[in-house]
C-alpha cells in the first residue's frame, strides 16, 4: 500500500520530460527511407544521454498510410513499415532497462477504411449493426444526392462521402471528420467502446506506459448533427463553438478510458485538446478522465513578453479549477518547427534556445518533438516532395505539414546524414543541415543539443525546480521574469537590447552575458 500510496501522490509523469518520436523520421534501420522501430531502438543510447525520461511513439500501428498512420486498419498490430511485435516488444524492454518510460498514440475517433469493420459496413444493408459501428446518413435533397449537413472535413473539402452499395446504387453517405480514408467511429455504439478496451488491454499488458489520445476532445457527437458556421475550419484552430468536437458525451467516454488505464498502476494518459474556454478544457484532466491535457498556448504565443507571459498565466489557470498538471509544448509533428516559427536563422535560433529555457523553468510536463533539440528549422519542400494529404485535398493551395516532419540528421556531412543508407529518404534532407548533425553538436558545448542536455540535468537534478506555482517579478518592459517555489530563478529578455539580470546565481543561460548583463532574445536561470 505504501507504494501505491507513493505513487498517487507522485506520479512520475507530473514532471517529466516527454520526447516525441515521429517514427518514419527519426532512424531507418532497415535502408528503406523511411524510419522505423528498430532505428529508435538502434538510439536508445543517445535518447539516455540526451536525459529525457519518455517516449511517445507517433502512431506506429498498422495502416494503410492515407494520413501517416492516423488511419489505423489493426490497432493491435504494428504496421510493417515499422517493424513488428517483437521489436516492439525490445524497444519497451530496452527502454525500460534505461529508466525511459514508452507512450504510443491511440486514434479512437476513427479507423482507417481498410479496417475490417469499416469493410464490412460497406459490404452490408443501411440499418445494420455492421454500419452502426460508424456514422452513416441518408443524403439530403433529391435521392438523397446531397450530404446529410454541411460539416467540411479538417483537411479540406466535405466531411462525407457518398459510397455505392452492393447492389451498385448510390447510397449512404459517411462522416469522415478528417480525410475519407478517415472514417469516424459512431461512439453512442457499446461496440466501439468494448473494443478500445482491448486495444488498451494488449498494448498495457505489454508493458506500455502510456498513450497519447488523438484529437481526445473528438469522438462524441451532437444528436441531430446540425450544420455549422463555416467560418471556422482549419487543423487546430478549430472554434469552441464547433459541433465536431467537445461534445458533453466524450467525457463520459474519457472516464471509461481512465477506469481500464487505472488496472494498471504507473501508467497515464494525455489527451491533444484543442479547446480554447479554460473552464471546458479543465473539464478533461478531472481527477477521473485524462492525466494530462495538451495546451498549446505557448506553441501558440508570438515572441513577445506580454504573449508568452499570457500564455503561462492562462495555462496554469487552466490546470488550476481542477488541481492539475500543466504541460508545456513548443512544437511536434503539426506544427512549424520553433526556429521558424520565431524569425528563422540566427535570431530564430536564440529565441528557439531562449524558449526552450522558459518551458523548462516552469511546473508540469514538458513535450519536446525529435529534432528541436537539433535547432532544426522548417524546410521549404518542393512541391512534388509533399505527402500530407493537406496538400491534395486542399487543391494543392495549403502545403501542409511534411516542413516540419523532414528526417533527423544524425552524422556526416552530406545528405542523408545517417538517417537511413539509402539517400532516396522518404521526404529529402538539405545539405545545409550538415552542421546541425547530432554528431556535430555533441563536440560543440555551445550548441542547441548540448543546451538541451544541460537543461535537462540540471531540471531533473536541482531542488531549486520543485513546487508547483511560480511568482512573477517585476521586470523591465518587453521582458517577464519568474521565480519557482524552490528558489528558481527565470529571466527572458525579448527586446532588442541587454538588460540587467535580478539578483542571483547564474545557473543557465542561452546566450553569454553581455558585461554581465541578459543579451537580446535570451533566458537566464538564477539561483
Amino acid at each position: 500500500m505504501t507504494d501505491q500510496f507513493a505513487l498517487e501522490r507522485d506520479p512520475w509523469w507530473n514532471d517529466a520530460v516527454f520526447y516525441q518520436i515521429y517514427p518514419r523520421s527519426f532512424s531507418d534501420s532497415n535502408g528503406d527511407g523511411f524510419g522505423d522501430l528498430g532505428g529508435v531502438r538502434d538510439k536508445l543510447g543517445y535518447l539516455e544521454l540526451l536525459g529525457i525520461d519518455a517516449l511517445w511513439l507517433s502512431p506506429v500501428m498498422r495502416s494503410p498510410m492515407a494520413d501517416h498512420g492516423y488511419d489505423v486498419s489493426d490497432p493491435r498490430a504494428i504496421d510493417p513499415l515499422f517493424g513488428d511485435l517483437e521489436i516492439m516488444d525490445a524497444l519497451i524492454e530496452e527502454a525500460h532497462a534505461r529508466d525511459i518510460k514508452v507512450t504510443m498514440d491511440l486514434v479512437p475517433n476513427h479507423t482507417s477504411d481498410q479496417h475490417l469493420w469499416f469493410a464490412a459496413a460497406l459490404a452490408s444493408r443501411p440499418g445494420s449493426p455492421e454500419r452502426a459501428r460508424y456514422i452513416f446518413r441518408d443524403g439530403e435533397g433529391e435521392n438523397g444526392s446531397e450530404p446529410p449537413n454541411n460539416w467540411p472535413s479538417i483537411f479540406g473539402g466535405p466531411a462525407w462521402t457518398r459510397i455505392r452499395e452492393a447492389d451498385g446504387t448510390a447510397g449512404q453517405w459517411y462522416l469522415h471528420i478528417f480525410a475519407p480514408e478517415q472514417p469516424d467511429l459512431n461512439w453512442d455504439n457499446p461496440e466501439v467502446f468494448e473494443d478500445l478496451t482491448k486495444t488498451l488491454r494488449f498494448w498495457l499488458d505489454r508493458g506500455i506506459d502510456g498513450f497519447r489520445i488523438d484529437v481526445a476532445h473528438g469522438m462524441a457527437k451532437p444528436a441531430g448533427l446540425p450544420s455549422m458556421s463555416l467560418e471556422f475550419n482549419a487543423l487546430m484552430k478549430n472554434d469552441d463553438n464547433d459541433p465536431r468536437f467537445n461534445n458533453e458525451a466524450v467525457h463520459e467516454i474519457h472516464r471509461g478510458i481512465r477506469k481500464v488505464v487505472d488496472e494498471y498502476p504507473g501508467t497515464t494518459t494525455v489527451g491533444e485538446i484543442w479547446v480554447q474556454d479554460n473552464v471546458r478544457f479543465s473539464e478533461y484532466i478531472r481527477p477521473d478522465e485524462l492525466h494530462l491535457g495538451f495546451n498549446f498556448r505557448l506553441a501558440a504565443a508570438e515572441f513577445e513578453a506580454g504573449s508568452i507571459r499570457d500564455a503561462v498565466t492562462n495555462s496554469l489557470d487552466a490546470v488550476s479549477l481542477v488541481d492539475g498538471t500543466p504541460t508545456w509544448t513548443l512544437s511536434n509533428h503539426d506544427v512549424v518547427r520553433e526556429v521558424t516559427r520565431y524569425g528563422g536563422g540566427a535570431r530564430g535560433t536564440a529565441r528557439a534556445r531562449a524558449m526552450i529555457l522558459l518551458e523548462l523553468a516552469l511546473p508540469g510536463a514538458v513535450f519536446v518533438y525529435n529534432g528541436a533539440e537539433l535547432g532544426l528549422p522548417n524546410v521549404d519542400l518542393p512541391d512534388s516532395a509533399l505527402q500530407d494529404p493537406v496538400w491534395e485535398r486542399s487543391g494543392r493551395t495549403e502545403r501542409g505539414r511534411d516542413g516540419c516532419r523532414v528526417p533527423l540528421p544524425w552524422e556526416g556531412v552530406a545528405p542523408p546524414f545517417g538517417f537511413s543508407t539509402s539517400e532516396d529518404t522518404w521526404l529529402p534532407i538539405p545539405s545545409e543541415w550538415a552542421s546541425l548533425t547530432v554528431e556535430e553538436q555533441l563536440e560543440d558545448i555551445g550548441s542547441m543539443l548540448s543546451l538541451y542536455r544541460t537543461a535537462f540535468e540540471l531540471r531533473a537534478l536541482r531542488p531549486e525546480f520543485s513546487g508547483t506555482d511560480i511568482d512573477w517579478y517585476g521586470s523591465p518592459p518587453g521582458c517577464l521574469a519568474f521565480r519557482r517555489r524552490g528558489g528558481l530563478i527565470c529571466a527572458l529578455n525579448a527586446t532588442d537590447v541587454p538588460i540587467l539580470l535580478p539578483p542571483g546565481e547564474l545557473l543557465l543561460s542561452s546566450a553569454p552575458l553581455v558585461d554581465g548583463q541578459l543579451p537580446a532574445d535570451a533566458t537566464a536561470w538564477l539561483v
